[in-house]
């Protein structure tokens, strides 16, 4: 038995593989098995497989030396308890010290925690298993029924809306119907660009509402991690977890940032994560059955690797918004508040010429607080024991007026003329 033994523990032989006898021979392929999924990724160098291999060793000759009959049961059942203790808190002690050794891991728990959450919040984790990456990316998560943003709240981009229903939404909606057609199905990627704050995100969001696709706003942070290999199974995990999801959108937003062109500096972990992505994102490319399509927004197209926009045959530009859909966004954004009726929200449509959706709303959210802060100063003139116990509410505050819009405007192209100046200082050569 011991020169079989030491004949085992040669180079050739693999870890944990030891020759037993025949009735153990079983026993030692499946804790073999074990052996090398729970220990052998801790222990890579030689020493700790020899020990190992000298621990597996123990076990088998008080087994071969039960059935031999050189030990009573007793003996044996009390040497593998202790045995199996020590085996145990080894393992508990080699899973707290690695998780120690990781800055991330509470937030991964609290990542994995969410996701379970969610999963059964939408009542689909009965339907499908996830692996502990796909649990890390569920954790972004968004069921269409929790997405609030729809085409009510799109304003001034008519003809997008128009195009992305008959390029993206129907193909998904009628997927079914279509299932024969190779050239009628949703495009596997789409290319949101155009300056900042023209609704790139508000339109990805409200494409996925319509669409009744599940949503996953993509952070790109999540796909890094410390550890060699584990960001390009994080990349794998996204459109794994996305095809058990479909129909499913996946967003990244700001995708120059992460997939931007290539270059020869680039660092190793980072050229293979994006290798990995693209690799997977092929894959959909080439299963036309699969109905996920990958969804990205840039105010920097130029910066996106040429591979990607190849990936990425629907694009569709988000310019900034003329005259008329710019009154149009006013007044969306104005429908629920009060305003005078001889505000000219014309008149301030045209005097805006340049500004964003985003921009059009602070300007009705600084004009609104003016009316707030009049409210605070005909409040201060009243007694103290007068205005005690008054709540203050929206009806309470007089209506926006012309001159709540225009005090606005000025101070906010007073602020855009400081940062074109600011830019512009910055571009100096200075001595």
């Amino acid at each position: 038995m011991f020169r079989e033994i030491k004949r085992s523990q040669s180079r050739d032989t693999p870890c944990f593989q030891i020759p037993v006898t025949p009735l153990l021979g079983m026993v030692n392929d499946r804790i073999s098995s074990f052996m090398h999924t729970t220990y052998c990724p801790f222990y890579q160098d030689q020493y700790s497989l020899k020990y190992w291999t000298w621990w597996w060793l123990m076990v088998l000759t008080l087994a071969a030396a039960m059935e031999r009959g050189e030990l009573g049961r007793g003996e044996v059942l009390s040497l593998l308890v202790r045995l199996a203790f020590a085996t145990a808190a080894s393992y508990f002690t080699i899973k707290l010290l690695v998780s120690a050794m990781d800055p991330t891991s509470k937030q991964k728990k609290a990542a994995k925690k969410k996701a379970q959450e969610v999963m059964r919040r939408l009542g689909i984790k009965e339907k499908i298993s996830l692996n502990e990456y796909e649990l890390m990316i569920a954790s972004q998560l968004v069921e269409p029924s929790q997405l609030t943003t729809s085409w009510r709240d799109v304003a001034g981009l008519t003809p997008i809306i128009q195009e992305l229903r008959e390029t993206l939404i129907l193909p998904i909606q009628q997927r079914n119907r279509l299932h024969n057609s190779k050239l009628i199905q949703p495009p596997k990627g789409v290319l949101l660009h155009g300056p900042p704050g023209c609704g790139k995100t508000l339109l990805a969001r409200a494409v996925a509402k319509e669409a009744g696709a599940r949503f996953i706003n993509l952070d790109v942070a999540s796909l890094t991690d410390k550890w060699y290999g584990e960001s390009q199974k994080l990349s794998s995990a996204v459109f794994s977890l996305a095809m058990k999801l479909e129909p499913c959108i996946v967003f990244i937003d700001e995708i120059d940032s992460f997939l931007r062109v290539r270059a020869t500096g680039d660092h190793e972990a980072t050229a293979m994560m994006k290798a990995q992505f693209l690799q997977q994102w092929d894959g959909l490319a080439t299963d036309h059955g699969r109905c996920v399509v990958v969804m990205g927004a840039t105010n920097r197209p130029q910066d996106v690797d040429r591979a990607i926009l190849r990936r990425m045959p629907a694009a569709f530009h988000i310019p900034l918004p003329g005259v008329e859909q710019r009154e149009e966004i006013l007044r969306l954004v104005l429908r629920e508040e009060a305003v005078r009726e001889d505000a000219d929200i014309a008149g301030l449509s045209r005097q805006t010429e340049g500004f964003s959706g985003s921009d059009l709303l602070e300007l009705c959210r600084t004009a609104s607080v003016y009316r707030l802060r009049h409210f605070l100063e005909t409040e201060s003139e009243v007694p103290a024991d007068q205005s005690q116990g008054k709540q203050t509410d929206a009806d309470s505050l007089r209506p926006i007026t012309s001159g709540d819009f225009k005090q606005a405007l000025g101070k906010m192209k007073q602020s855009r003329v400081y940062n074109r100046q600011a830019e512009a200082l910055l571009k100096m050569d200075l001595d």
